[in-house]
Order: structure tokens, then C-alpha cells, then sequence
């Protein structure tokens, strides 16, 4: 027997929720059965669990697109029991049962090995959000986005992606800026996370000009819409700006301007299918770049039960930094 949060629909198509205990037998027919320590809680899980569709793409369900534990049964020589493991994305928690529960079936190309330095705990205190926000930072690297290029701003700095994003940054030497709808709240908590400056969204998420005054060297943008448009605008000749998630929405209202006149990139960042080595590159900087002690700072821990009430904060935006799901809890 293992217990799960299940998502469940009607023929109505009514949805509800519910901590189930449930039979060994029930478990999706895959290669590689985890036992599975920790999850953790998303903004995706929180749309999976409150708003049901269009997240979720098979009933019934258990979300988490987390995980972490240690392989129980494997067919697939890649892995053995006794190895620990994390998975990130691949659809679990979407079109695959995902990590909130304490025992997932999962296909052998879905995992990833823990790294040395974490806990099952650490390693979803980072998570699908630490993770995208370390393939960001590459992003960023990569297109010759140094410290000494200026400023980069990262929105919706106070959530999951954003912590982890102004805390890496900011320990490789970069100058952030933090935008926020709760610096009054949290301001103190993002200064000790590394930022520089903090900027109240409202700066951000009204209607862009096509060229705005330069600001920005480059930008970790986890919201998507009018705000992306305008840091895209603001940012410096040659710069970049990598887009994660669409908190505000899936548009851009913006014009060809930054990119003909200013040579901006926009690079998105897809976390959910990234190739084994590209998840391990991240995971090893994170590793190296994230300090453990920032980590912990960001971090909350709540059990199964729990996951509904927080699933609605989540969305809200009333959810500082991580929150790790102990599925024993």
C-alpha cells in the first residue's frame, strides 16, 4: 500500500481531491518504482490541484512534478534499487502520476541522479523552480551576460524561481534587481537573498513602449505578458532576457524594436524536456552556486494534507520561496 493525493473528475466533470490509501497494483505500469521522500509544491501543481484542467490531461491523477527517493524496483538497467534519485517535469503530475505520494512509477529516462552534495529534502527545496532557475542563469551566461555587463532583474522575485534566481545571481557577482508586488513584505528577505534594488512590479506590468530607456543588462522573467514586454524594452543593446513562466499571461504586447534596433535576445527556457546532460550541467552549478544556507532560508515544509490550502496560496502569490512536501507527512 503507499498514500497519494489523488485529483479525481466525474462524468459532470466536478473535480475533487483527496489523501487516498492506495493499493501497490494501482500504480501506472512502468519500468522503475520509486520510493519517494519528497515533493514538492509548484505553481503548475498549484493549477493542477485548484483549476484542474487544461494541467491536468489524464484522470485520475496525482500531481507533483517532483520528486525525490531511492529506486525500489527497477527494469531498466540504467538504474538499480538503492540508487537516489529526483525527477523534474517530463509531464508527471500532468499526463503521468506524479510525486505526491510515496511511491511513483516513473520510466527510466525521466531520472536524474541525486547530486552528492543534497538531501532528498535540499534537492526539492530546489526543485523544478531552482532547477529552471539555474537554466536560466546559463541562459544568460551563455549569451554573454556577465557581472560586469550591469544590472539583471529578476520578476516575481519572492516566489520559488525568483529566490533561487536572485540568490544564484547574486552569489556569482551579478547586481539584481528584484521585482516584486511584496517588496514591503518581503524586501528584507530578498536583500539577504542578494539583491541590490527592489522595484515594486507596478514598474513593470502596464503597457510597454516599443524602446524604453535602457536599464537592464539582461532578466530572468517568470511572468510573462506586459512585464516581459517591458524589460525587453529597457534592456541594453546585446542583451538577453530568458522567459520561464506566464504569471501575468501568455501574451507579449510587444514590437520588433529591441530586437532590430537593440539586438535583444529573448530566450526562452523550457525545463520540462530538457536532455539528460543539459539537467545535469544545471543541477551541478546549482551545486557549486547555490549557497546552502540562502537555500534553507527560502524553504518551508508541509505535509500531504496540506498541498490544497497551500496549492490556492501558491496561486495567489502569497507563498515566499520553496515549499517542500513531505509525502510522509
Amino acid at each position: 500500500m503507499f498514500k497519494a493525493l489523488l485529483l479525481s473528475q466525474d462524468d459532470d466533470g466536478n473535480r475533487s481531491h483527496a489523501i487516498a490509501e492506495m493499493d501497490d497494483a494501482e500504480l501506472p505500469d512502468r519500468p522503475v518504482i520509486v520510493d519517494v521522500e519528497c515533493s514538492t509544491l509548484n505553481y503548475k501543481d498549484g493549477l493542477a490541484i485548484v483549476n484542474g484542467a487544461p494541467i491536468v490531461r489524464s484522470w485520475p491523477m496525482v500531481p507533483g512534478i517532483d520528486l525525490a527517493g531511492t529506486v525500489a524496483r527497477s527494469d531498466d538497467p540504467a538504474w538499480s534499487p538503492g540508487d537516489r534519485v529526483i525527477v523534474n517535469g517530463w509531464d508527471v503530475g500532468e499526463s503521468h502520476w506524479g510525486g505526491m505520494a510515496t511511491k511513483a512509477a516513473m520510466d527510466g529516462g525521466w531520472l536524474t541522479p541525486l547530486p552528492d552534495p543534497y538531501t532528498a529534502h535540499q534537492a526539492m527545496a530546489v526543485g523544478t523552480a531552482g532547477y529552471t532557475a539555474m537554466l536560466c542563469v546559463l541562459a544568460l551566461e551563455e549569451h554573454g551576460i556577465t557581472p560586469d555587463a550591469g544590472p539583471v532583474v529578476v520578476t516575481g522575485a519572492a516566489g520559488g524561481v525568483g529566490s533561487v534566481a536572485v540568490a544564484v545571481l547574486a552569489e556569482l557577482g551579478y547586481e539584481v534587481t528584484a521585482s516584486s508586488g511584496r517588496i514591503n513584505t518581503e524586501g528584507d528577505y530578498l536583500r539577504e537573498l542578494g539583491a541590490h534594488e527592489l522595484i515594486h512590479r507596478d514598474e513593470l506590468s502596464g503597457p510597454a513602449r516599443p524602446l524604453g530607456k535602457t536599464r537592464f543588462a539582461g532578466g530572468v522573467d517568470t511572468v510573462g505578458s506586459h512585464t516581459l514586454a517591458n524589460i525587453i524594452s529597457q534592456t541594453q543593446p546585446h542583451g538577453c532576457v530568458t522567459a520561464c513562466g506566464l504569471a501575468q499571461g501568455m501574451d507579449l504586447p510587444t514590437s520588433v524594436a529591441p530586437f532590430i534596433l537593440r539586438a535583444v535576445t529573448l530566450a526562452g527556457v523550457n525545463c520540462v524536456y530538457e536532455p539528460a546532460e543539459r539537467r545535469a550541467q544545471a543541477w551541478r552549478r546549482l551545486a557549486r552556486d547555490l549557497d546552502p544556507a540562502k537555500l534553507d532560508a527560502m524553504t518551508s515544509t508541509i505535509g500531504l494534507a496540506d498541498v490544497p490550502a497551500a496549492a490556492a496560496q501558491i496561486l495567489a502569490g502569497d507563498i515566499r520561496g520553496r515549499l517542500v512536501v513531505d509525502v510522509s507527512g
